[in-house]
């Protein structure tokens, strides 16, 4: 267990609706400031790092992108696999 993440912290994550392209399906989560320290800042984070942070999600999502103006903010991206794609 990480003793840096609480149940709290995990109630202070916020997760947007999903929206779509046609191969994707994204969201963005967006975290307090005290678990936004913990996100690296030169790459993107494996599904472990951003699960012992307490994101929770489903599995296949992936951080995809940092927002630089707004670090707080982590970018997930997964396949879409309600039908064919383009």
């Amino acid at each position: 267990a990480n003793p840096k993440f609480s149940t709290k912290m995990a109630d202070e994550i916020s997760y947007s609706a999903k929206y779509f392209d046609d191969e994707h399906e994204y969201r963005h989560v967006i975290l307090p400031k005290s678990i936004a320290k913990q996100v690296p800042k030169d790459r993107l984070m494996s599904e472990e790092e951003w699960r012992r942070i307490g994101v929770m999600q489903s599995r296949g999502w992936v951080h995809y992108m940092h927002h630089k103006p707004e670090p707080h903010i982590l970018l997930f991206r997964r396949r879409r696999t309600d039908g064919p794609t383009a």
